[in-house]
């Protein structure tokens, strides 16, 4: 199992990378042929790049657009960030000090994301809206994220893994070393679940997150008064008539 566990941690690591270099070289190359930044909006780069910081940071629409929703979309992301975080500690030795400050508050992290989830999981089956836009897939993923935070929390209140062991395994797959992992059911259930979700995530929906640093309605400035907007095909164009 040690041996499987690491070819799945370095096939599903190879196309999380590269499957997500190659989407953000397409959005990179998408051009933009109008100016469409959703009014307001700022008519200076500076004035985006703080627009773009409230968005990621804040998510600034979503806050002004459905209360209930930004409240358990938020909680999610802000704790999937610290989990996440707090997972450092078993790919550094020694341990960086902000790593270790935020080990009391990633465990607690992975309960609000839980509910987070379930939140928004409640909102796509019961907000008749929602649910008639809704395809398996949502749902799938909504169960994946899910099952990922429970099978964590197991290992923390329910069947204590030998973290140092887990550790001492991913720190040996840095240096190409295959050790031996603990086998624990929930563990091999955890690792397995976000090992599949590093490698579909450049072919689902959850793209939205290196995605919207490239959406048009954000990521320009309202000058199109001041400056004629022109794509880099319709310059080529124009220029060869």
């Amino acid at each position: 199992m040690s041996v499987i566990f690491a070819i799945l941690f370095y096939l599903a690591t190879l196309l999380f990378v590269v499957g997500l270099l190659s989407r953000i070289t397409l959005y990179a190359r998408t051009p933009a042929p109008l100016k469409i930044p959703t009014t307001p909006a700022p008519t200076t780069r500076t004035g985006v790049v703080f627009r773009m910081t409230r968005e990621v940071v804040f998510f600034e629409s979503l806050f002004k657009a459905n209360l209930w929703t930004w409240s358990m979309g938020w909680l999610f992301h802000a704790s999937l960030l610290l989990v996440t975080l707090r997972h450092l500690r078993y790919f550094t030795d020694p341990v960086w000090g902000w790593v270790a400050f935020i080990q009391p508050f990633g465990i607690y992290a992975g309960i609000t994301m839980l509910l987070g989830l379930c939140g928004l999981w409640v909102r796509r089956l019961f907000v008749e809206r929602i649910r008639y836009i809704s395809t398996p897939s949502d749902h799938l993923w909504l169960a994946l994220l899910i099952v990922i935070a429970i099978s964590g929390l197991m290992m923390q209140f329910v069947s204590h893994t030998d973290v140092v062991a887990v550790k001492s395994y991913f720190l040996g797959l840095l240096h190409l070393q295959i050790g031996t992992l603990p086998a624990d059911a929930p563990l091999m259930l955890h690792l397995f679940l976000v090992f599949a979700l590093l490698a579909l995530f450049p072919l689902s929906k959850l793209l939205h997150a290196p995605g919207v640093f490239f959406s048009p309605t954000r990521n320009q400035t309202d000058d199109c008064r001041e400056h004629r907007h022109l794509s880099a095909w319709a310059g080529k164009l124009e220029s060869e008539k």
